[in-house]
Parts: structure tokens; C-alpha cells; sequence
């Protein structure tokens, strides 16, 4: 099993990502590569043990007719310095209304699970250099973010009595 982040503990992830090359729908609790569930939507819907993850170049928008039946959607964040999945994330929670699960994967990192967080992800896959304790760290480093997120629909100043 894979050891994540979820609500803010660690725990055991019964969901594990299938690698685009491995792609088969008959797995069970498993995250799919987008193209494959895309191709499979028809069978799996109402599955509760599929879920769904794309690459940082994937559209998100493509899941719009299923993003509200899949427990989990997984979004690869493939090197540090690509943060088109931050976008993905903020989509999914704010137009999409997506309340499911919303996992981060791929390069990790404790510096990027706070900000990670603010745009709607709940639960985070550690790169593999990274320990699931530095990832609770991450999430612990700031009390107050003057900026209005997903975590905190209103800036800072509203706050003030």
C-alpha cells in the first residue's frame, strides 16, 4: 500500500496509480491514467473503487461529465517546477465543485504542500526522497496567507473585527 497525507495524517492509501503502460480496467482500487478512464467512462461509472489521474499537461475539463462519481483524482506534479497542477486543482474544487479526494503525486515536495493545500488538495503522495513527516511539516509552516484560496474564501483582512 502507499503511505500518504490525507486530512492532515498519515495514513495507508487503498488507491495506487496505474502506470500509463500498465493501463487495464479490470484493476481494482486503482487510479487510471486519464486516457483510460476516458476510454472506459461507460463501464466504470458508479465504480467506487476507480479513480482518475492526469499529467500536468492534461485538461482537466475532459472529466467534467464523470469528476463528481470518481472518490479520487490524482493529479501528477512531474517536476518541482511545473505547477500547471495548481490550476487543475483550483478548477476542479471551484468550478467543478469537486469533493472527492484530490491527491498530489508525483514530485512532492514539503516546500509545495502548503500552497498544494490552499488550491484544494487534501492528500499528497511524498516524492520519493521525502518523508511523510517532512510533508506534515510543510503543511504546519504557515498560520495565515493574506491571499483568499480554497482554504479560506476571503482575505486576510476580513478577519479583523
Amino acid at each position: 500500500m502507499t503511505v500518504i497525507i490525507k486530512c492532515g495524517s498519515i495514513t495507508e492509501s487503498e488507491f495506487h496509480v496505474i502506470a500509463e503502460a500498465d493501463a487495464d480496467i479490470n484493476h481494482s482500487n486503482a487510479l487510471l491514467p486519464l486516457a483510460c478512464y476516458l476510454d472506459n467512462a461507460d463501464r466504470l461509472e458508479g465504480l467506487n473503487d476507480i479513480g482518475v489521474w492526469l499529467d500536468s499537461h492534461e485538461e482537466v475539463e475532459g472529466l467534467a461529465p464523470y469528476v463528481n462519481h470518481l472518490p479520487v483524482i490524482a493529479l501528477n506534479f512531474p517536476l518541482f517546477h511545473d505547477g500547471r497542477p495548481f490550476s487543475s486543482a483550483t478548477i476542479l474544487r471551484r468550478h467543478y465543485r469537486y469533493g472527492g479526494e484530490l491527491r498530489a503525486i508525483g514530485d512532492v515536495r514539503r516546500d509545495m504542500v502548503n500552497e498544494m493545500h490552499r488550491c484544494g488538495f487534501d492528500a499528497f503522495e511524498p516524492a520519493e526522497d521525502q518523508t511523510p513527516e517532512q510533508i506534515l511539516e510543510g503543511l504546519a509552516g504557515f498560520t495565515y496567507a493574506y491571499q483568499s484560496a480554497m482554504d479560506r474564501p476571503g482575505p486576510l483582512f476580513r478577519l479583523r473585527s
